[in-house]
């Protein structure tokens, strides 16, 4: 598959990030394996995904190094797909869309809940800087700048994004 990602964005951690999992059925495959499905059946069952679409992205999932496929059954061969180290890493992402998406649902249209394994009790989950506690949804108070390996263009990008915010230079 051609990349999407324009030139100027490959330096772009989220332009890369969506890169590999802005795809809709990729978001769910990926939310399937972490509810522990692992094979094609179970895939395609669940998510009543076409054959050829699925195949598809659990290929770019194994190219992306988010799954393994790994032989399950030798004769016949089958194979099933298991959520590498990078692809657990996915897990906060995958959680914190679900509850963006619960937010903005009244209780009792919630078709699925985060909860606590242990005591059953519905759990919110928060973005948070992991040095102060601090909560990371507010803008003001968190910002993006240009990184050691931004490019010229990048630098420029926040120079004069700082430059439009009153009271904020690129050094705060």
């Amino acid at each position: 598959m051609p990349s999407r990602i324009r030139l100027e964005d490959r330096e772009c951690p989220l332009s890369t990030t969506a890169q590999h999992v802005g795809e809709w059925w990729t978001l769910l495959i990926l939310h399937d394996a972490f509810d522990g499905y692992t094979r094609f059946d179970q895939f395609q069952q669940n998510l009543n995904i076409s054959t050829s679409m699925l195949t598809a992205r659990l290929k770019t999932l194994v190219a992306d190094e988010l799954l393994e496929r790994r032989l399950y059954q030798d004769k016949p061969a089958r194979y099933e797909y298991v959520l590498t180290e990078r692809g657990r890493s996915l897990r906060p992402v995958i959680v914190a869309l679900a509850a963006w998406g619960n937010r903005h649902l009244a209780p009792q249209e919630r078709s699925m809940i985060l909860v606590d394994a242990a005591s059953g009790e519905e759990v919110e989950p928060v973005l948070i800087d992991a040095r102060t506690g601090r909560p990371l949804d507010d803008s003001k108070a968190f910002v993006f700048t240009a990184g050691p390996a931004a490019s010229t263009a990048m630098r420029s990008r926040y120079t004069e994004l700082r430059g439009q915010q009153p009271g904020r230079t690129d050094t705060q």
